[in-house]
This record gives C-alpha cells, structure tokens and sequence, in this order.
C-alpha cells in the first residue's frame, strides 16, 4: 500500500498551496507536458481526449443553430490587421510576427493570428453583395497565438486551441439575437454537460473584447474563490463592416453595412474542469464529459476467468452506450484505484473470484467514493442511473459553492474588506466611471467580472465614489 499511496502524496493538498495543487494535477494526471517554448504547452493524449469531447459537443450543438465549419489561414498580413484601429492596439501587446520567410525577408510583416476577424472580414467583402447572401453563421476549429508574460497550462497559454465563431447579417437586431444566442449556449453546455454553473452578463467598457460594441460572458467560480472567464460572446455592430467595406445591397436595392459577431471557448475550459471538480486525489471528470466513463478493475486477475468476466462486462457496457476500459495492467489493485482517481474517471467496477462467484460486481463513484454492490443482470441499468447521479450532483455541489461565495457590498470600506477576505464575486453597485473601475483594481486587485442581465439595486450610490449608480456589477479575483 506504501507505493499506492505515493500516487496521491505526489499531488499538494488544494488548502495548502492551490496553485501548486492545480499544477500537480495536471502533470500527474498526465494531461500536458511543457514544450520547450515558453508558455507552449503539449496536449498529451488524457487531456486532448477531454478537449476532443468538448469539440464534438459543443460543435453539434452549433450545427444545431445553422453554424457552418471553415478553415482559415494562420497568418494576417500587417497592412490587413491595421485596418481596425481600436482591434490592433487591443492585440499589439500580444501579437506575434513572421519577418522571414526561409533566408529572404518579407516585404510585409505577418502576424500568427491572435484571432480572425480581419481575416473573416476579408472573406465575407468578396463573398457577401446582396441581402440574400446573409446571414453567413461560420466558426473555425484551430489554435491561436498570444505572447503571454504569465502562463500556466490551460489557463494562459502563449498558444491554446479553441473555436471562433464569426458571422454577418443584415440587421443590428440580428447580430444582437445571435451574441446572446451563442452565449446562452456556452452557459447550456457548462451547466448541462461540464456541470459548472455560470453567472451571465455584460462586460464594461473597459472589460470588452477590442474592437466590439459589446462584448458577453459567462463568469464560473473556482474553488479557491476566484473567477474565471469561461466563454464570450461579443456583438460587432457595423465597425468591422466600415472599416473593411463590408456592404450588401438590401431589398431596396440601397447599399448597406452587414453587423457582426465573434464567439469563442478555449482549452481554458479544462482549467475550469479542473478546479471546480477536483480535489487532493486529482481529476474528477462529470460523466457527460469524460473521454473514460468506467473503468473495470479485476480483482485477483491471475485466477481462471477473472479477465474474461471483466472483458465480457466491458463489451457488455459498450453496447449499453458507455466509454468503458479495462485496467489489466500488472500493477497491484490499490495502485489502480488511486490512478483512476487521479485520472478522474467517474466510476470503476471492481470484480474478483468472490464477485464473479456471487454473480454482482463492486461500483465506486468517483466523487464521494461511494459503493454500491450491484447484481451482475443489473449491471448496465444501475451504471447508468449512478452516472446520471452522479453529475447531477457534481452539479449540484458547484451551484452550493458558488451561491455561498457570492456576497453583498454597499460601501468601499465593506467592498474592501470582503474582497480582501471572503473569496469569491461581490455584487456592488457602479456608477459607470472607468476611473472607478481602475481604483478598484489598484486598491483590492479585484476587476469587474460582468454586468448581470438580471440586474436589481442593492444601493442608490457608487460602491467607489458615491455617485448615483447605474449597474449592479459582480466583481472579483480573477484568473
């Protein structure tokens, strides 16, 4: 037991050092490596298995709106990225540049696309001329490239995969129904299927994506207490149109700027996996995510007819519609058990002589580790209703943590006082003034998170400066 319990010494326990507790995880769960670039990391087969499952998901769910795949090229001419002034100085800081291509220098500096909306933007001037041509509702799979100073896997990478939607229409009205169409997706598949529950809302001014007219987020509380920005959707209104001559010929014939939108989930999200559901053993994946739902562990698999029986359960579980695997590995019971652990599959199947003999098999959930001894007919009926459970549950365990760390502020020196020591959002009342949101920052290291949609007043003033208020704003720490 000595070598089992190493597995999980090897992983710093979340109370005593978070961050270090986020980074044994994601070594020792084997989903990343470090590449030999700064802030490169390398999607090892365990995590690109998770990011594959968000892909497939999320991308049915797209086609189930109209969105349609393309792909577009990794790199963005200088003189084409400068056309959008308030876009190219939002991403100056972080864009990197192609001068050279093999020993000859270029005429014109590339950038490695930050994002593509330029690039789309060049796209729909030649292929959007008349009011039938819209809208066009495309979104690329592909990986992106900001120069971070500060990166950690996952959360803040120099380069991360993700998907941008981008589309055109003919009306605000249309692109305004498609940002919030496309947030209030991301916020069904956190909710629904990575059993994370979000805050939705409207970022400031300040917060928004550069270049847009408004930018949406869906806002999730890890367990240390602080944000992260999950998913944002952001409506465009005709600025890219005008600066890139984006124009259709409407029903009377009359020329007209198509509005847009831009939407976008990364592998960030796995970070948010990790840290709302994890704990000192390591993963805990939500069933309707994992790549592994059940692993069969045979107990005393050098006896006649041990592997059989947990193959036959295997194929058994397939049919039934489960991701099953079989760990008949040489490594002792104990070892396995803390390594399915660890890897965060929800559920293992213990089965040896004596269970085969009794005709039942041993489940154990991964969350709460809870057993239950089921009857070998029952096996794929009482799998099923355990899983079901069981995300229900992680679920519903997320929505407690956040609910309970989500507190009120009417005054700086209360605001001030709980950012600085009950973590999690503040909802505070906000006057509007950038320079409001710049002190709070420098004063406590909190930012706005969002806006909610579903606003209500809690004071009449400015939880900063005094001033009547406009909005109620979450505000928190944030990754």
């Amino acid at each position: 037991m000595a070598k089992d319990k190493k597995l999980v010494e090897a992983i710093t326990p979340m109370a005593e050092d978070f961050a270090q507790w986020y980074t044994d995880v994601v070594r020792k769960a084997e989903l990343v490596n470090y590449s030999s670039i700064k802030g490169c990391m390398v999607l090892r087969p365990a995590g690109y298995a998770i990011w594959e499952n968000i892909m497939h998901q999320l991308d049915a769910r797209f086609k189930e709106t109209g969105v349609e795949n393309v792909g577009m090229p990794l790199f963005i001419p200088e003189s084409l990225l400068q056309k959008e002034k308030d876009h190219v100085e939002g991403f100056a800081p972080e864009v990197a540049w192609v001068t050279h291509g093999g020993n000859e220098k270029l005429q014109e500096r590339l950038c490695v696309r930050p994002t593509s909306e330029t690039l789309f933007c060049e796209l729909y001037k030649d292929i959007v001329q008349s009011h039938r041509d819209l809208p066009k509702v495309y979104n690329q799979w592909c990986s992106v490239v900001r120069w971070e100073k500060t990166t950690r896997p996952f959360l803040r990478t120099t380069e991360f995969w993700w998907q941008e939607g981008h589309t055109a229409h003919a009306t605000w009205e249309d692109a305004e129904a498609r940002t919030v169409q496309m947030l209030n997706l991301y916020a069904d598949f956190c909710e629904e299927v990575l059993a994370i529950p979000v805050i939705k809302g409207q970022k400031t001014d300040k917060e928004k994506f550069a270049g847009a007219e408004a930018t949406y987020t869906i806002e999730a509380l890890m367990h240390d207490g602080k944000a992260l920005q999950s998913g944002t959707s952001h409506n465009f209104g005709d600025g890219f149109a005008k600066a890139f001559g984006i124009q259709y010929s409407d029903k009377e014939n009359k020329l007209q700027y198509v509005h847009q939108t831009s939407w976008g989930m990364s592998t960030r999200i796995i970070g948010a996996l990790i840290m709302v559901h994890g704990d000192d053993s390591g993963l805990v994946l939500p069933p309707r995510i994992a790549p592994t739902q059940v692993m069969i562990i045979p107990i005393a698999q050098h006896k006649g007819g041990v592997l059989e029986k947990a193959d036959e359960l295997k194929q058994r579980l397939i049919n039934a519609g489960f991701k099953v695997k079989v760990d008949d590995s040489d490594k002792s019971p104990g070892w396995k058990f803390s390594e399915q652990e660890m890897r965060g599959i929800p559920m293992r199947v213990e089965i040896g002589p004596k269970d085969i003999e009794a005709g039942q098999a041993v489940l154990v959930r991964r969350d709460n580790r809870e057993k239950t001894i089921v009857s070998l007919d029952n096996l794929e009926e009482t799998v099923g209703q355990i899983l079901e459970t069981m995300q229900n549950d992680m679920y519903a365990r997320a929505k407690a943590h956040l609910d309970s760390h989500i507190y009120e502020a009417v005054d700086y020196d209360e605001f001030k006082d709980t950012v600085a020591n009950k973590p999690g959002f503040v909802q505070a009342m906000w006057c509007g003034d950038e320079a409001c949101e710049l002190k709070i920052k420098e004063d406590t290291t909190a930012t706005s998170r969002c806006m909610p949609f579903e606003q209500k007043a809690i004071a009449d003033t400015c939880v900063c400066c005094g001033k009547p208020a406009k909005k109620l704003v979450y505000w928190g720490k944030a990754y």
